[in-house]
């Protein structure tokens, strides 16, 4: 897939090419970045981060306040002295649209031309303000002409606003990625693409659902919910500050006479999570009965709660695991490697994006 910037890429695009992209995850309660390096024809982990944004600057996926932003991402870069200029982000939210949908075969430039009139009836957009881009999941067959595509469109001033933030920061974004599509190549980069695996990142606002299969996204979706709620939950009912709050919420804080608080606010929350990670799942089985889901991979700070692993496993029956997206990856010396197994569920998309070539 090429188009003009900004380009969107779906699906596992790895390449080891000499220069990669600098990673940026761009959440609504931090930003993530990630430089990797091609070395000995396996990936090296130069440099990573974290740095927490103000609340509100990045609400469903739109920036809300891009200078601040920007002055984040600028300050983040120079306390990791990274030089690299080119970026891949990603965007998530409702101004993204991702859709499966079916046409009649034909080559990948008859369908680049034939997509935008296609894609009109899907796209809840005036299409003329939308990026569109779309990947061709080669489903026919001699028996079936015609095969699913996946379909993904963004709202252009959404898109254009990031570009600029990015610019701002001295930064140019070469690739514009969308959040599941990044947790999948991440994935794949690391534990190959043989199984069928629901990806479940939960942010600070939203969780991301992506079931693959042998490459291929079946199934992606955002819920509105994150551990963001969680955290406002025990500050509400303790009434303690947000760092206690959140060292509460992950277990790195002694509970004492709070813990029945705690077990009904951990329970009425994660309850809900897994209600939309199981909805998620019966929607699957019900398109796609025949395949079978063979683990949970969580991602995002949300997987860091205490407990919630084993409990969504109890509840969906489904193996459920920590993704650890530098499993393949090797690590710098100048990197504590605690903190690295530390932040490294949140670090998923960041190290899917950084993964991509500079350019395509």
């Amino acid at each position: 897939m090429t188009m003009s910037l900004p380009k969107f890429n779906m699906g596992s695009l790895f390449s080891r090419r000499p220069k990669l992209s600098l990673g940026v995850d761009i959440g609504s309660h931090a930003v993530k970045i990630c430089e990797l390096e091609n070395r000995n024809s396996s990936l090296y982990l130069a440099s990573m981060g974290s740095a927490q944004l103000p609340e509100g600057a990045v609400e469903d996926g739109i920036l809300q306040d891009p200078d601040t932003v920007g002055t984040v991402i600028n300050n983040l870069l120079k306390n990791l002295k990274i030089k690299g200029k080119k970026a891949a982000i990603s965007i998530s939210g409702y101004s993204v649209i991702v859709k499966k949908i079916s046409l009649n075969s034909m080559s990948d430039t008859e369908m680049e031309s034939h997509i935008h009139s296609e894609a009109e009836q899907y796209i809840p957009f005036d299409i003329d303000e939308v990026y569109l881009d779309f990947q061709n999941l080669h489903t026919d067959s001699e028996e079936n002409d015609r095969t699913d595509v996946m379909l993904v469109a963004a709202k252009k001033e959404v898109v254009d606003s990031y570009l600029e933030m990015l610019k701002k920061a001295g930064l140019t974004a070469g690739i514009v990625d969308v959040d599941a599509f990044a947790l999948e190549n991440s994935f794949e980069d690391n534990f190959g693409i043989e199984e069928t695996v629901a990806l479940v990142d939960i942010g600070a606002s939203k969780m991301n659902i992506n079931i693959i299969h042998q490459g291929a996204s079946l199934l992606a979706r955002d819920v509105a919910v994150g551990s963001k709620q969680l955290t406002e939950r025990i500050q509400n009912r303790l009434g303690v500050g947000f760092h206690e709050a959140e060292s509460l919420k992950i277990g790195a804080a002694e509970v004492g006479e709070r813990t029945e608080d705690l077990v009904d606010l951990f329970s009425t929350t994660c309850s809900q999570w897994i209600g939309e990670i199981k909805r998620a799942l019966d929607f699957f089985y019900t398109n796609h009965a025949e395949k079978n889901i063979s683990k949970i991979i969580l991602s995002g700070g949300g997987s860091r709660i205490k407990g919630f692993d084993q409990l969504l496993q109890k509840e969906t029956e489904v193996t459920t695991e920590l993704f650890d997206p530098f499993n393949k990856i090797s690590i710098s010396d100048n990197i504590d490697p605690n903190y690295v197994h530390y932040l490294a569920p949140e670090m998923a998309i960041s190290v899917g994006l950084a993964s991509r070539p500079e350019e395509f």
